[in-house]
């Protein structure tokens, strides 16, 4: 599944990038009299629904997006009889760390 999820995380990153960008130029728009409406507005509503959607495929499967700027991501998992999540961020081969449900990234510690 990490082929899906390095996906979805690198064209979160994309979308929320152009998010940012179209935020700015409606921000400049905002001005009582100007008309704020057009290809702008629906390349912004199309990008948060498709931000929505890739959220929800996250959410299906339980993975919980920890932060965006960093492509981080903790999976539940069962490791030597214990809950704890497996953590990946974008950029890293496999996933190679654990931590406890409480510990967060700080926490990380290398799988054997």
């Amino acid at each position: 599944m990490l082929p899906e999820v390095r996906g979805w995380m690198e064209r979160l990153t994309r979308l929320r990038a152009e998010l940012e960008k179209q935020d700015q130029r409606l921000a400049a728009m905002m001005a009582p009299g100007c008309d704020v409406g057009g290809g702008m507005v629906n390349t912004w509503v199309r990008a948060l629904a498709e931000t929505r959607d890739l959220l929800l495929e996250f959410y299906r499967r339980q993975i919980e997006v920890k932060d965006l700027d960093r492509g981080l991501v903790d999976f539940p998992s069962i490791l030597k009889g214990k809950e704890v999540f497996l953590c990946w961020e974008l950029g890293e081969e496999d996933i190679e760390f654990w931590h406890d449900l409480d510990a967060g990234y700080a926490g990380r510690e290398r799988l054997e």
